[in-house]
């Protein structure tokens, strides 16, 4: 007899700074979960916390009755679906828990003790796999050790699969939500993943720490499929890289054509492979292509080659610039180092408005736990991980060696409104996408300047 399994997508903490002002995108793994869940013979529902009240997580359980509850979570959110946790038990000790996501497959240890179960690898297999053991009445503490995704110690096997035989996820779960899905200036935008990893090494990356340095990727036919059965016009490829094999592109392309399908994309890109391609992303240009986020990261060589970047200075505004050329929106993650001073703030600045239309996401460097940066920056790491909702991209994690606290965070302040964020920004998103998208953005913006402004303030 199939059982009722709650997903759920939590809120973010109240004093955690995230682009969820910006963008919400679809809770794609979850969709993936209940289309999987649904196929075993169970049946599955999401909640995501992000868009709803906080008292309605509570009455959701108490009207689905879920026999049990799954969390996906990044670090931020850990101590939050350890707290929603805790209030289910209360609301009926019986229900099973388990905690998934990205963070507990790298991380898994910082959810002991709080879940039933912990999802180490291959979390939709492994979750339909919990589902059925619960069906059949397995015990707990058996089922942990028997189930090879679950995390039982470090002294059991996981062993990473690379096929993907999955359903496709089932968007119908999130349909309530889904007018209210965005990314940036891209209004009721899906989500679709084609590969899994990345070929590259950057030191700073948790993505290829959770595919375990593995690259690997989806039939492109298969692809296309889901694309042609989303509904939304904006569809975001959230592959770490989708830029890396040429034939497949073409194929992706071809195929594209072949459906007759009109779509808006949006992708992660390498810098080098734009500069060194140009006709591909003509390509992609031509068959929907908008937008591409490139990690710039740094207009610093050191800095590039401290976090095996492998391109440089001029490779990274050399394909800024075609983008540019080419009409093609190019947001930019800027990583700025512990050890910067005013000069060097004053130096992005410049560095960054030598450019059209500069979009960026700028960031304190944040050695996130299990990637080569945090072993090499541990003695520099003054927020304790325990103070999960602190690692967001957005808080100090290293403490400033040339200013203070306060006066970095004014900086970064400054080199948003000087930049990004300025009045060539504001006319830009006005006259391309509307009053509508304008505001949200202006109020998303608001936001998080005053949640910076505070910092800067009080520290």
């Amino acid at each position: 007899m199939g059982l009722n399994v709650a997903l759920i997508r939590p809120k973010p903490h109240r004093d955690s700074i995230g682009l969820q002002q910006f963008m919400v995108c679809e809770p794609l793994e979850l969709e993936y979960l209940a289309s999987a869940l649904e196929r075993a013979g169970h049946h599955a529902e999401i909640l995501d916390m992000i868009l709803e009240p906080e008292h309605r997580l509570l009455r959701f359980i108490d009207s689905f009755k879920p026999a049990i509850v799954g969390f996906t979570a990044y670090l931020p959110h850990v101590k939050i679906v350890k707290q929603y946790a805790v209030s289910i038990k209360e609301r009926n000790p019986k229900i099973i828990t388990v905690a998934g996501g990205v963070h507990a497959e790298v991380n898994p240890g910082d959810f002991d003790g709080a879940f039933d179960f912990i999802a180490k690898v291959n979390g939709i297999r492994t979750m339909v796999a919990i589902a059925d053991a619960v069906a059949a009445g397995a015990a707990v503490e058996t089922a942990r050790q028997a189930i090879p995704g679950v995390w039982n110690g470090t002294g059991k096997t996981y062993d990473l699969e690379t096929a993907w035989d999955y359903p496709f996820p089932d968007r119908e779960k999130t349909a309530r939500y889904r007018g209210r899905y965005n990314y940036i200036f891209h209004e009721k935008c899906a989500t679709i993943k084609t590969s899994f990893g990345c070929p590259y090494r950057c030191s700073f990356c948790y993505c290829i720490e959770i595919a375990r340095h593995a690259y690997f990727e989806r039939d492109i036919a298969d692809v296309v499929r889901e694309i042609k059965s989303i509904r939304e016009k904006n569809v975001f490829i959230v592959d770490d890289n989708f830029l890396v094999s040429i034939p497949r592109i073409r194929q992706f392309c071809r195929l594209i054509d072949i459906a007759g399908i009109q779509k808006h994309f949006i992708l992660f890109g390498r810098a080098d492979f734009i500069v060194e391609h140009g006709d591909i992303i003509r390509l992609l240009q031509n068959h929907g292509l908008r937008a591409v986020f490139v990690g710039v990261e740094s207009f610093k060589e050191e800095e590039l080659t401290g976090f095996r970047k492998k391109t440089t200075v001029e490779i990274n505004t050399r394909a800024v610039r075609l983008l540019d050329a080419m009409g093609i929106e190019c947001y930019s993650g800027i990583i700025v180092g512990a050890n910067w001073g005013k000069e060097d703030f004053d130096s992005l600045i410049r560095f960054l408005n030598q450019f059209k239309q500069p979009l960026i996401n700028i960031q304190p460097a944040t050695p996130l736990p299990g990637t080569p940066l945090y072993e090499q920056s541990r003695d520099s790491i003054v927020v304790s991980p325990e103070q999960y909702h602190l690692w967001d991209m957005a808080h100090q994690i290293m403490e400033p060696t040339k200013m203070s606290r306060r006066r970095y965070y004014f900086n970064i302040m400054r080199a948003y409104y000087k930049t990004g964020t300025g009045a060539r920004s504001h006319w830009y998103v006005l006259r391309k996408y509307g009053l509508r998208i304008y505001l949200r953005i202006a109020r998303g913006a608001f936001f998080i300047t005053w949640q910076y402004l505070k910092l800067a303030l009080w520290g």
